[in-house]
């Protein structure tokens, strides 16, 4: 009996699902907004990849880094530190591919990303919520010290294959689903892979494309995912220097317009989605007020489906002016 080739059967795996997310456009919100006409506002659907957010691209690229390389081999377990999404994503690629994934995670992570890692099987060591993602990378450094024959610890904070997904994939679909018009990138900063990888790709593109970074305003904040760098480990694939512009995003703004999304556009999506948009008419404002039409692109890293639980989205006073 003749026998076909993976490559040759019908459908596609699990990591050729990942990428090509599409460009939706925040029309409603900047309808709001008065003088905002030659503005448009469009943010990457990063939901749609088949673990539900933009780390699906980084978490691909570093297992295949790993296997193309012999560092991710039969008998080793995959390990890292994670805030959920980039753990999310290990454990699904792990249990397609099967290989085991051990996670540090800080144990204040939603529920729904608890339940979501359980199901897919990864062992996790929870981490003292004050702590947050740095506490989950010091146990993570840890348990590869303990026993570095049994894991390979992929440590997404300084591989460059976390931002190279970016550079391959995320910065080249932004060039062509806009066709060249984009003027304005704007990126969250976690592990800093996004922003990084995107902006080396697009500046390649058009060096006049301006670049901004945003992040929490406090060390204290509620947007899961982010890193306020002045006082976090700031993770080593980060250049300071590759980002036109920096901007703080306040936890309260990020609530409200994750709620506004809901209402006004139809979009659920998470905490850093919405904080990405905030950043993001900020620009908006500043380039209408002086008579420019601009084409601001952003990446919506997840849905809301993680977040649900959450107390702020039963929450009726919209106190918070965006």
């Amino acid at each position: 009996m003749e026998t076909r080739s993976a490559r040759s059967l019908p459908g596609t795996s699990l990591p050729e699902r990942i990428g090509r997310t599409p460009l939706v456009r925040l029309d409603q919100i900047a309808r709001t907004l008065p003088g905002l006409e030659g503005i448009q506002l469009l943010g990457k659907a990063e939901w749609a990849n088949p673990g539900g957010s933009v780390k699906d691209r980084a978490a691909a690229s570093m297992v295949a880094d790993g296997r193309a390389t012999g560092k991710l081999v039969s008998g080793k377990t995959l390990l890292d530190a994670t805030s959920g999404n980039t753990g999310i994503a290990f454990a699904m690629l792990g249990a397609a591919l099967g290989f085991p994934v051990h996670l540090a995670v800080p144990a204040n992570v939603s529920q729904e990303r608890k339940r979501i890692l359980r199901v897919f099987g990864a062992t996790v060591d929870w981490t003292d919520p004050d702590k947050g993602s740095d506490g989950a990378i010091l146990r993570a450094h840890e348990l590869a010290g303990n026993d570095p024959a049994r894991f390979y610890y992929v440590d997404q904070y300084s591989n460059d294959a976390n931002w190279l997904a970016h550079y391959r994939s995320t910065g080249p679909e932004i060039w062509e689903q806009t066709d060249g018009r984009v003027t304005h990138f704007v990126a969250g900063l976690g592990t800093s892979g996004t922003f990084m990888g995107t902006t080396r790709r697009l500046k390649e593109f058009n060096p006049k494309i301006q670049a901004i970074s945003f992040q929490p305003d406090s060390p204290f904040h509620g947007l899961e995912g982010l890193k306020h760098m002045g006082t976090a480990i700031v993770p080593a694939i980060y250049n300071p220097h590759l980002a036109d512009r920096e901007l703080e995003v306040e936890t309260e703004a990020a609530y409200e317009m994750a709620r506004r999304l809901a209402r006004d556009e139809g979009l659920l999506v998470g905490i850093s989605a919405a904080a990405a948009v905030v950043a993001s008419l900020k620009i908006a404002r500043e380039e209408s007020a002086a008579g420019r039409e601009a084409t601001i692109v952003t990446v919506l890293p997840d849905a809301a489906d993680k977040y649900l639980s959450e107390r702020f989205w039963q929450e009726d006073g919209w106190a918070y002016s965006i």
